[in-house]
């Protein structure tokens, strides 16, 4: 596989840059991939994260995937710098797993290990060697490939949070705690909210010349978040808040490909969003081509993603919430972010 170089601007990538074929008029629709974590109850939430019937229901996601797509759900391509290479690894229906590879030593890392044959026949691919699983939360669809490659690999540790039931897991991480594998540097942020233990992984790209990596799992995805199964509006939004104090120019690797539902639902809050516009144009077009639509950087997330944007009047006034006298300015984004969640929620359900 030939490597992206994120340096240089890639015509075929650029929102915009493309658009729809000439003479292609695009209609939205509101017709999604199945997945098993929107809008559910209390009881069957209870039952996907805490017990063996969540577990087969993942084994039965996990054969059906295979099946319809034998060669994964979009067409990824890995993104290099020197030293270190990035390889998404289309997995489930919609999900990705990372392979990060640190090129010069062979040692690599990989995030939320969904499909164990997948991500086993990426590293088989690479000849590299997996030293670390990096789990974001312990949902079965980021966790459950862990005791197989764990099995295949001796050496292997899988790190995540303790208040997380993450499968095999061997080394408890803290906020701000840092892993090395080989030369690579992974700094793990708490940001709980989808689950009371979620992680979001960041690598630092200072030793490779590039921008920083954020392997966000279910707290941000291109144009969206995840849901709060486990948190509320306030502690979602101190999680965002989190990551986006990483810098504009750090590139995020979301855990699905939700882009296209993500941006349609978010062109139906800000009509006049000309950069909405032309991510969900170029969005169109991948994902006809069933290419995939990752990373994005969180600069440009602050410009068509709601989530990110509680702060922004336009989107206050088209909400129809205003600020209260004497409200905290958090406590109100808060409640933008909990109206956003809402919307977002009906137009899944519809």
């Amino acid at each position: 596989q030939s490597c992206h170089r994120p340096a240089g601007q890639r015509a075929s990538q650029e929102p915009g840059s493309g658009g729809l074929p000439e003479g292609v008029e695009y209609i939205p629709t509101r017709k999604k991939g199945k997945n098993p974590m929107k809008p559910v109850g209390v009881a069957w939430y209870s039952l996907y994260a805490r017990t063996r019937l969540g577990y087969l229901f993942y084994q039965r996601q996990v054969k059906k995937a295979r099946e319809r797509y034998p060669h994964g759900h979009s067409v990824s391509q890995p993104y290099c710098f020197p030293g270190v290479k990035i390889l998404p690894i289309p997995v489930l229906s919609n999900n990705y797993s990372y392979l990060v590879i640190d090129t010069g030593s062979g040692q690599a890392a990989v995030i939320d290990p969904s499909d164990p044959l997948a991500v086993q026949a990426a590293i088989e691919e690479e000849g590299v060697m997996l030293e670390a699983i990096f789990c974001t939360h312990k949902h079965w669809d980021h966790s459950g490939g862990n005791e197989a490659l764990c099995q295949k690999h001796n050496s292997c540790r899988v790190y995540g949070s303790a208040l997380d039931a993450i499968p095999q897991l061997t080394n408890p991480l803290a906020d701000r705690e840092k892993v090395s594998v080989g030369c690579l540097t992974f700094e793990a942020l708490a940001t709980p909210g989808h689950t009371v233990g979620h992680m979001v992984y960041v690598l630092d790209g200072v030793p490779f010349g590039s921008p920083p990596c954020l392997f966000s799992g279910d707290l941000l995805f291109l144009a969206g978040c995840g849901e709060p199964f486990e948190g509320s509006p306030e502690t979602m939004l101190a999680s965002l808040d989190v990551a986006m104090g990483l810098g504009e120019d750090t590139l995020l690797w979301p855990g699905h490909e939700y882009a296209l539902e993500c941006l349609t639902f978010a062109s139906l809050l800000e009509l006049d969003n000309s950069a909405l516009e032309q991510k969900l144009q170029w969005a169109v077009q991948q994902r006809q081509e069933k290419r995939s639509t990752c990373p994005s950087t969180l600069g440009e997330e602050q410009t068509y993603n709601p989530f990110l944007r509680t702060h922004r009047p336009e989107l206050q006034e088209a909400l129809g919430l205003w600020q209260g006298v004497g409200e905290d300015p958090d406590t109100f984004r808060a409640r933008v972010l909990k109206e956003v969640r809402r919307r977002k929620d009906l137009y899944q359900a519809t």
